[in-house]
């Protein structure tokens, strides 16, 4: 657990720690990702393991909403709203899950994201 100081140091942490987990995960997505297409319809675990990282990533969004809103709110490039929208779907609604979408998303989608995130901790 980080330290809280008065200084706000301890929200300026786990931003960082935030934001990291989330480039993390997109890592993982794109490992996932490099297997191939083909690989992913026939392995259900693969598609598994991909609504696994996609909820990770909208808990991460919104940890990062509770620690951090403000930084949410500077940056609308990043599609926040429709990643934790992903996570509810995946989390609350898995017998409508389309893995059609879900490859879409780790495969289109979650690199854009990174990296308006990378470009994120860029700025510091």
């Amino acid at each position: 657990m980080t330290h809280r100081s008065g200084d706000g140091s301890g929200e300026l942490d786990r931003t960082a720690t935030t934001l990291a987990d989330f480039l993390e995960f997109a890592a993982l997505g794109a490992r996932l990702v490099d297997r191939g297409k083909d690989a992913y319809d026939s392995d259900e675990m693969l598609r598994l393991a991909s609504e696994a990282l996609l909820h990770k990533i909208g808990e991460a969004v919104i940890r990062l909403e509770r620690v951090d809103p403000d930084l949410v709110a500077a940056h609308p490039e990043v599609r926040w709203r429709a990643m934790k929208g992903t996570r509810n779907r995946v989390a609350h609604d898995y017998g409508a899950v389309d893995y059609e979408i879900i490859w879409a998303a780790l495969a289109d989608r979650l690199p854009e994201e990174a990296d308006h995130v990378r470009r994120i901790l860029d700025e510091g």
